[in-house]
């Protein structure tokens, strides 16, 4: 791989990671609700289900699911129901009267965060597609090919990392200008404002 081919493939991971999608969106509800750390773990995990989809790609995965209409439709339907779950969970959260309830969940669960960000990752047959098809513009057949894998995965993995970070951090300076039990309340609704548009973008997004 040369040096032109990887600088071409940063850019173009940039691009791609700073469009928002479902994980970002889902991101961005853990940093108004959960908290920062949480969002952090919530970001391991869509990290590690970034792999897991590349690895799976990999696999030829990815060419089942696209012949695959049915089983294509299966996975889509479980992510957008999951992503539509914790909307709905965030909601409920914000209609609880005392503001203990309120900020019950907030404690950051850790396993939790992690399980959220994996499981909205995962379930996304198109990112599987997605990384069929677009690590393959950037891999030379002659050149070693675990080689390449290793360097496109590493190279994404960070690309990725550190934008999502950067969104993480953004809603939580956003966060810190408001502090009310009230307003507590309310950014419960917009995170599952964010959950429920992640879902929504998971089932009209073909």
């Amino acid at each position: 791989m040369t040096i032109e081919t990887w600088l071409a493939f940063v850019f173009a991971s940039v691009v791609v990671t700073l469009i928002p999608g479902p994980c970002v969106l889902l991101l961005i509800g853990q940093s108004l609700t959960r908290g920062v750390k949480a969002a952090f773990s919530s970001i391991l995990g869509v990290l590690i289900g970034d792999i897991f989809l590349i690895i799976l790609s990999l696999l030829g995965v990815g060419a089942i699911l696209a012949a695959s209409a049915e089983l294509f439709q299966v996975v889509k339907w479980a992510g957008v129901a999951y992503m539509a779950y914790l909307g709905f969970c965030s909601i409920r959260d914000a209609n609880k009267n005392s503001e203990s309830a309120i900020n019950k969940d907030h404690v950051a669960d850790f396993s939790k965060s992690f399980r959220d960000g994996f499981v909205s990752a995962a379930l996304n047959p198109k990112g599987i597609i997605f990384y069929m098809a677009f690590l393959a513009q950037f891999m030379n057949p002659a050149a070693n090919m675990m080689v390449q894998i290793l360097i496109l995965v590493v190279t994404s993995t960070i690309v990725v990392g550190v934008i999502l970070v950067a969104y993480v951090l953004a809603a939580a300076r956003a966060k810190k200008i408001f502090n009310s039990q009230k307003t507590r309340r309310n950014m419960n609704y917009t995170s599952g404002g964010f959950f429920l548009g992640g879902s929504v973008l998971m089932a009209t997004t073909r």
